[in-house]
């Protein structure tokens, strides 16, 4: 009745009915089967070693329908196995399967039960990669306030709560109430649960990416130099997150003008993720726009090209036209057929880009202000040096307003209203904005001024 594979034995359904009918101790042996699916569980849903045994293990979870049992622990493999599937790239199914465990969880054991919080921390995550933004933030403080109320702020679950929700206020551009939050949870992660635990690395990671958003580059720097190493001690050179921190400190090494030195990290961390998770997995198609983006600060600009030709349809193919990756994916590939002349091409790619963006994101997310600037570079050479205009101050205004005065994204943007300005005769303006540009830059450290705002922009392993 049973036939050995190399996948293991197998039970053919209908023998497996008959058995099923047939069993006169169902409850025993069903208690039985959840001990050892519970025992049978990978120890890293994030590590691409285990990821054979889950896909081999999450039938067998699924038969047992963990949206009826009641065992506790059933369900956290449960809502691992979701995780599973998020990390491998499959983000539609594990946010299918999270929403139907959720549902169920909820209604039998009430929103406060444990392992339904736990996995509505899991959906808002996939909603935020999805893009999702506002559906994610209202699910997740709402878990986060029920947490809190039930097991305290230091709670591990609690912790991991509040790290997700700093993650998502920083993607919606509410970068001060992200950093409060984030300082305050890796503060109590590292005092609860050390600074080489998982959880409080992940966190540090996440912390560093908006540090460098703020501008606080030096301590963003020194933050990831330290994740790298401690990721590269604890789990090698191949695994996710270490690859996360390498493609982080690349994106710091840009800020600082250490091109080259990013170009090859970001080249080694394509060639990994294309080995360890395959070509169309979300983090691959990641680290290649992020490629692109070095290639171009290198000179490279026909391989650049080539590899965001390449990518564009993936990422539209994986994550859909409106994922905020999707978009910068498409205003990169847009600047670089600007480079290569094709301006006609480039405008109605940029436009459409542009609108999407803000219908998606809003007017001051960061991916729709790229847009708009790198918008603004094609009209310059397109000769409608008028509406370039109007982008540019618009721009200015709204990147002082979010980031400060002094923030490198800011100042990049003043040097191109300045070159506006210059180009239209505006001479005294130009000059006292110019002055508060290099008054900028020395606040900040910079010795090379970029004298364009930067066509390509990088975005973050999360």
């Amino acid at each position: 009745m049973v036939r050995i594979t190399e996948a293991g034995p197998v039970l053919h359904r209908l023998t497996q009915a008959v058995l099923r009918d047939l069993d006169t101790d169902a409850t025993a042996h069903g208690n039985t089967v959840e001990q050892l699916l519970i025992a049978a569980q990978p120890a890293d849903a994030n590590n691409p070693d285990w990821w054979p045994r889950w896909a081999q293990l999450l039938p067998h979870i699924l038969a047992r329908d963990p949206a009826t049992t009641d065992n506790l622990e059933l369900g956290w493999a449960a809502n691992a196995a979701v995780w599973h599937l998020l990390v491998r790239g499959d983000t539609r199914t594990a946010l299918s399967l999270a929403e139907h465990l959720h549902a169920a969880w909820t209604e039998r054991r009430g929103p406060d039960d444990r392992t339904a919080l736990g996995v509505a921390n899991t959906i808002a995550n996939i909603y935020r990669r999805l893009g999702r933004l506002q559906d994610a933030r209202r699910l997740n403080e709402d878990t986060l306030a029920r947490l809190r109320r039930l097991l305290g702020d230091d709670d591990q679950d609690t912790l991991g709560s509040a790290g997700h929700l700093a993650l998502l206020l920083a993607e919606m551009g509410e970068r001060e109430p992200a950093r409060v939050l984030s300082e305050d949870t890796l503060a109590r992660l590292r005092r609860t649960l050390g600074d080489d635990h998982p959880d409080t690395i992940n966190f540090g990671n996440n912390l560093a990416l908006l540090l460098l958003e703020m501008g606080q580059r030096d301590r963003a720097r020194q933050l990831d130099e330290d994740l790298l190493q401690r990721r590269r001690r604890l789990f090698g050179e191949d695994h996710p997150a270490t690859l996360d921190s390498v493609g982080n400190l690349a994106l710091v090494l840009r800020e600082f003008g250490e091109f080259e030195l990013a170009r090859q990290l970001n080249e080694d961390m394509l060639a990994r993720r294309r080995r360890v998770l395959g070509d169309d997995h979300p983090d691959t198609l990641l680290a290649a726009t992020n490629l692109a983006a070095s290639l171009r600060d290198v000179g490279e600009n026909e391989r650049a090209l080539e590899l965001a030709e390449d990518t564009l349809p993936r990422r539209r193919r994986v994550s859909g036209d409106e994922h905020p990756h999707t978009l910068m994916a498409f205003t990169n590939l847009a600047n670089l057929l600007r480079d290569n002349g094709e301006f006609e091409r480039a405008r109605k790619l940029e436009e459409d880009t542009f609108a999407r963006s803000r219908r998606v994101l809003g007017d001051d997310h960061p991916v729709t202000l790229t847009s708009a600037a790198n918008l603004a570079q094609v009209l310059h050479e397109l000769g409608e040096s008028a509406r370039a205009r109007e982008l540019d101050e618009d721009i200015l205004a709204r990147r002082r307003r979010v980031l400060g005065p002094d923030h490198m994204h800011t100042l990049a943007a003043a040097v191109q209203l300045s070159i506006d300005l210059s180009n239209d005769g505006e001479h005294a303006r130009a000059r006292e904005l110019d002055e508060d540009i290099l008054a900028g830059y020395a606040e900040c450290g910079v010795r090379t001024i970029r004298t364009r705002f930067p066509a390509l922009v990088t975005l973050p392993s999360t």
